[in-house]
């Protein structure tokens, strides 16, 4: 299946590991330009380096999203070139935080730097892709929007806040050719899940081999997703051929949310 990406820039927010860097390097593969874009850009180099002859050039690309000035220095240079085709909004998780003891400046903090600073970051890279009549912005949240995660409080709450807005864009700019989605990333193996992992097996005194082996058990394929499987699902939802895919929730989880 042709996606159509070959003449597409996309800026892809959190790349320097986990499911940022594997969106990123399935764009690439696919001819996209990237702008693979991370607090430090050692480990972008790593694995751009890694990508096999004919991908798309990937540029690493400073950006702190907890730093204003960052964000706006990063989307002056991208309107300078004509903006970006493709969004990716990815931010790193809060640390784990039951709800009665999430302060009120724990959950200021991290709602600035992963809704309202979000926020900001796609209102300025939206008018070229709206004038192109083109553009894909996709958001990655967590199973918790629609099935909360014991002891994640902070994530549970900010990123369904991040969902309303989603939801609220994509009716706004579904006429001028964008589309607006979110990705619900289930138990996917990435250095995240393996430090929260890892904070359990600290709590319940287990190792965190048996912790890991207890929450793949819960899930019907019975194994962690890979990172990959994940960007697939990304790469299609910034191609061509997702065109009539906005305002949608796409979960990406082995079955492991039982809700409908």
């Amino acid at each position: 299946m042709k996606l159509g990406l070959e003449n597409k820039t996309a800026l892809v927010l959190g790349a320097s590991r986990g499911l940022g860097a594997a969106i990123a390097a399935g764009l690439a593969q696919e001819g996209a330009t990237v702008f693979a874009a991370a607090r430090s850009v050692d480990k972008i180099e790593t694995w751009a380096n890694a990508l096999p002859q004919g991908a798309g050039p990937v540029m690493p690309t400073q950006l702190d999203l907890g730093d204003l000035a960052s964000i706006d220095d990063l989307c002056d240079r991208l309107l300078a070139k004509g903006g970006v085709d493709i969004l990716i909004n990815n931010t790193g998780g809060p640390p784990p935080a039951a709800a009665l003891d999430a302060s009120r400046t724990d959950w200021l903090a991290q709602f600035e730097t992963m809704a309202a600073n979000l926020f900001h970051l796609t209102g300025r890279l939206l008018p070229p892709m709206r004038t192109k009549n083109w553009g894909r912005i996709i958001t990655l949240t967590s199973s918790g929007v629609e099935q909360p995660i014991p002891r994640l409080a902070l994530s549970n709450g900010i990123r369904s806040a991040i969902v309303g807005w989603s939801k609220t864009l994509a009716e706004e700019v579904a006429a001028d050719g964008v589309t607006v989605n979110v990705l619900l990333p289930g138990r996917i193996h990435t250095q995240r899940v393996d430090e929260l992992d890892a904070n359990a097996a600290k709590r319940s005194e287990r190792s965190v081999a048996d912790v890991a082996a207890a929450s793949a058990a819960g899930i019907p394929v019975g194994r962690y997703g890979r990172p990959e499987e994940f960007a697939d699902v990304a790469v299609f939802l910034a191609s061509e051929r997702a065109s009539y895919v906005t305002g949608s929730k796409i979960r990406v989880d082995g079955g492991a949310i039982r809700g409908v």
